[in-house]
């Protein structure tokens, strides 16, 4: 479980380096009104040991993959080209991020029982996603 140990590390940096733009920018750091997506994907972790475990690295996954595929749209269309390089270099993390939890998955799991979940868990992702939240976030 060393590999989510270093995710968290990695996460904790991320907020830091947050942090020194809204510095940079003079923006206070301030509370945000939760979104539902996390809380409704999370709903969906099974409660009994096995299943428990591939949901969770499932759902972490989702996540990771999403940010991913945001944060590549904002590095690519950012009009400030450094802030553009900072959300294409998370983006290369969401992306590893995705990966280890699949893997981890992998070390548990057969690789039709998680294709299967996965298709499951995507699909209820899905109908999350179509009621948006008000506010933009990376994580919906």
């Amino acid at each position: 479980m060393r590999k989510l140990t270093a995710i968290a590390q990695e996460e904790l940096e991320h907020f830091e380096q947050v942090n020194q733009w809204l510095d940079k920018w003079g923006i206070p750091l301030a509370p945000l009104n939760s979104p539902p997506y996390g809380a409704k994907l999370k709903a969906q972790i099974r409660h009994q040991e096995p299943d428990r475990l591939l949901d969770s690295l499932l759902i972490s996954a989702l996540i990771e993959a999403r940010s991913h595929e945001r944060l590549g749209l904002l590095g690519e269309y950012c009009p400030d080209p450094d802030l553009g390089k900072f959300y294409r270099g998370l983006m290369a993390s969401e992306a590893r991020h995705y990966g280890i939890y699949w893997l981890l998955a992998a070390d548990y799991f057969e690789r039709t029982v998680i294709e299967e979940r996965l298709a499951t868990l995507a699909a209820i992702e899905s109908e999350i996603l179509t009621t948006l939240h008000p506010e933009p976030r990376i994580h919906s």
